[in-house]
């Protein structure tokens, strides 16, 4: 009865894909990734390491759906450079899940051959244990011809350290003779981001029910960019929940196509 049920659901899954696909699709989605451990919690699991496992595996189907819809950019944030402060227990099993996660990620994942995925781990990767530095340095190399889509690994991450850095890199031009002080722009600091080769952020999802945005991707979430809150757990997010989310984006898309027509006419 099961294996029928997920066969329906595939079905329809692949029905809706093709149907919101024939609409304006966004290049670039964020998500934070929120709610691991509380969904832990509610499993009554023994502990908070079943909902980070989950939330991973959950991360692989959305990864899919995402390539499937033809969103071109999918940033997640995986781990910010604050989770560092919990027990070291969760951190290591965190730390270990993330190589078992990405080691022989391209090996496995039939999706970066088909899509031509270039995987990217964007923060601090010095602060990551040597070995966890190695996974990372492999699967940027493995995919770093891959030009097609992009899948963006934040870890370990903050907003803050992203403009931080942007704003090092752009003095070092100055000091260097590169740039002047006059010369510097809002365009200038966006070109020294870590996403800075990516489309525009279209759309941010944080799931758990929190109303905020955890130092994550500040710059990018601008007044183009579409935000929701969604209140289920990681673990339990899916193309269900994308739905109305990709519906009220392409509401807004073609309304904002309308009023571009008819400021035009009257011009």
């Amino acid at each position: 009865m099961e294996s029928i049920l997920n066969s329906v659901n595939n079905y329809l899954e692949q029905c809706i894909i093709s149907i919101l696909r024939k609409g304006k699709v966004p290049r670039h989605v964020g998500f934070i990734l929120d709610g691991n451990r509380r969904y832990a919690r509610k499993a009554q699991a023994s502990s908070t390491q079943f909902g980070h496992y989950e939330g991973f595996k959950q991360l692989e189907k959305m990864l899919k759906i995402c390539m499937q819809l033809d969103i071109e950019a999918v940033t997640v944030y995986a781990f910010s450079i604050e989770n560092f402060n919990r027990s070291k227990e969760e951190v290591d099993y965190l730390m270990e899940l993330f190589c078992e996660a990405f080691d022989g990620f391209c090996e496995k994942n039939d999706l970066v051959d088909k899509y031509e995925i270039g995987v990217r781990f964007l923060g601090h990767i010095s602060y990551l244990p040597e070995h966890v530095q190695k996974v990372v340095t492999k699967v940027t190399e493995q995919t770093k011809k891959n030009k097609k889509r992009i899948f963006n690994v934040c870890c370990p991450y903050t907003s803050r350290d992203e403009m931080t850095t942007a704003i090092k890199s752009t003095i070092d031009l100055v000091k260097q003779g590169k740039l002047t002080i006059d010369e510097i722009t809002d365009q200038t600091i966006r070109d020294h981001l870590f996403t800075a080769d990516c489309p525009d952020l279209d759309i941010l999802v944080r799931t758990s029910g929190e109303i905020r945005l955890s130092d994550f991707l500040l710059w990018q979430a601008n007044d183009t960019c579409q935000i929701q809150f969604v209140d289920c757990y990681w673990p339990e997010f899916s193309l269900w929940k994308l739905l109305p989310i990709l519906l009220e984006y392409q509401i807004y898309s073609d309304h904002q196509v309308q009023e571009k027509r008819l400021f035009e006419k009257e011009q």
